[in-house]
């Protein structure tokens, strides 16, 4: 079952323009008198004409308006007024419903000195630094030898030509991405932070260098301004700053992960010098060399003397020594058992001389003759046998038989 449709809503009674206008005039007309700070980007003077236009353009963004002012009060507030110095002037804003515009109406403008300049840097300096975006601890060591370098500068600058002449020098094989921004006046400080973007984001990109060549305090401001600062201090990459002279010290120089005192030093500092790491490759191999040498000369001066030890010397003395210590001992041995062999012969022929003495065997040699019975009795005695007995004689030479003819007496 479809469900019926939802009739749209009426919408609201439109407003005509002229409305929205007067509107956006009520609005903005409610502001009142405002104090603007800003660089003049443009002076425009008519010749007999009693109203000047300037543009403001805030330093830290892309972002100008159209000041009107009378002439008199720009001769009064800042006679030698020219484009790109820094102003502060008081003002309403108001909308033109004609063109749809909005502009400012001053009636009073203050060129800004270089003493009060010089007071706001040192207020943002406090402020940033307590911030930690100086912190030392958070810089980061650009690589010894970067890939691929990231170069920020004016087009066609001294600065970019000492940046690659001397970087390509040391290192001829280094890349560079080159981005040409403005480096001073109301548009740099825009430019710079969206190139510096760009490089971030460059997966190739090692290291990012800011360079500028000198110039005077004014024409340095857009490296002290507070959004560049922060974007710097917000890159995953190191940034190098190169700005000015070695006297130069922007607040860039602060934030930045490496602070070079000129272009020329920034290239110095990004790239190793190819002919000294040669020479540092050749004294390390000649190090080198003479530690292996001295390795093995050590190592045959310990097998030489290894070698001069008499059981390395002549290795078969040792089995020359146990050789002879043998043959003593089988000569000893041989020596002692004929010794006792010989000791044993003579016991042993004195016994068996003994025992030959004594033997019935020696007795019957001399004569004798041993009777006994038939059954192996001997006769010691004529009543050891009876008439008819028969009897067996053992002499010397072997046996006889006999037998009893006569009583025994």
């Amino acid at each position: 079952m479809t469900q019926p449709e939802t009739p749209k809503s009426t919408p609201e009674e439109p407003w005509p323009v002229r409305v929205v206008s007067q509107k956006i005039s009520g609005w903005v007309a409610k502001l009142g008198w405002v104090w603007v700070d800003g660089q003049v980007a443009q002076i425009s003077r008519r010749p007999g004409a009693s109203t000047v236009f300037l543009t403001l353009r805030d330093p830290s963004a892309d972002l100008s308006l159209t000041v009107t002012t009378n002439r008199d009060v720009l001769d009064i507030g800042a006679p030698q007024l020219n484009e790109g110095a820094r102003v502060v002037l008081h003002a309403k804003p108001e909308f033109y419903a004609a063109r749809g515009t909005l502009s400012l109406r001053a009636d009073e403008i203050r060129q800004v000195g270089l003493g009060e300049l010089l007071a706001r840097l040192e207020k943002l300096k406090k402020l940033l630094a307590a911030e930690g975006l100086f912190a030392r601890e958070r810089k980061r060591r650009p690589p010894f030898l970067p890939a691929r370098i990231g170069l920020l500068t004016g087009r066609a600058s001294a600065a970019e030509r000492d940046v690659l002449t001397n970087a390509r020098r040391r290192w001829p094989a280094v890349e560079f991405r080159v981005i040409n921004v403005a480096v001073q006046g109301p548009t740099a400080v825009p430019q710079i932070v969206d190139a510096l973007k760009v490089l971030d984001a460059d997966e190739t990109i090692d290291v990012i260098v800011i360079a500028r060549g000198g110039g005077s305090v004014e024409d340095l401001l857009p490296f002290s301004d507070e959004a560049l600062c922060r974007a710097v201090f917000a890159c995953r990459t190191p940034v190098v700053s190169a700005i000015g002279h070695e006297t130069d010290a922007p607040l860039l120089d602060y934030v930045a992960d490496v602070r070079a005192s000129t272009p020329t030093d920034a290239a110095k500092r990004i790239v190793p010098d190819l002919a000294e790491e040669l020479r540092l490759i050749a004294l390390a191999r000649q190090r080198l060399g003479r530690a292996v040498t001295g390795l093995l000369d050590r190592e045959q001066h310990r097998l030489d003397a290894i070698r001069s030890r008499p059981v390395l010397a002549r290795p078969h003395i040792m089995i020359e020594q146990r050789a002879a210590e043998v043959g003593a001992l089988r000569d000893r041995a041989a020596r002692s058992l004929d010794h006792k062999l010989a000791a044993a012969s003579g016991d042993l022929r004195h016994t068996l001389a003994r025992l030959r003495a004594l033997s019935p065997a020696a007795t019957l040699d001399r004569g004798y003759a041993i009777v006994q019975r038939a059954d192996g009795h001997v006769v010691r005695s004529p009543s050891d046998v009876a008439k008819g007995d028969d009897l067996r004689v053992r002499l010397a030479a072997g046996e006889v038989s006999a037998q009893v003819t006569d009583s025994p007496a």
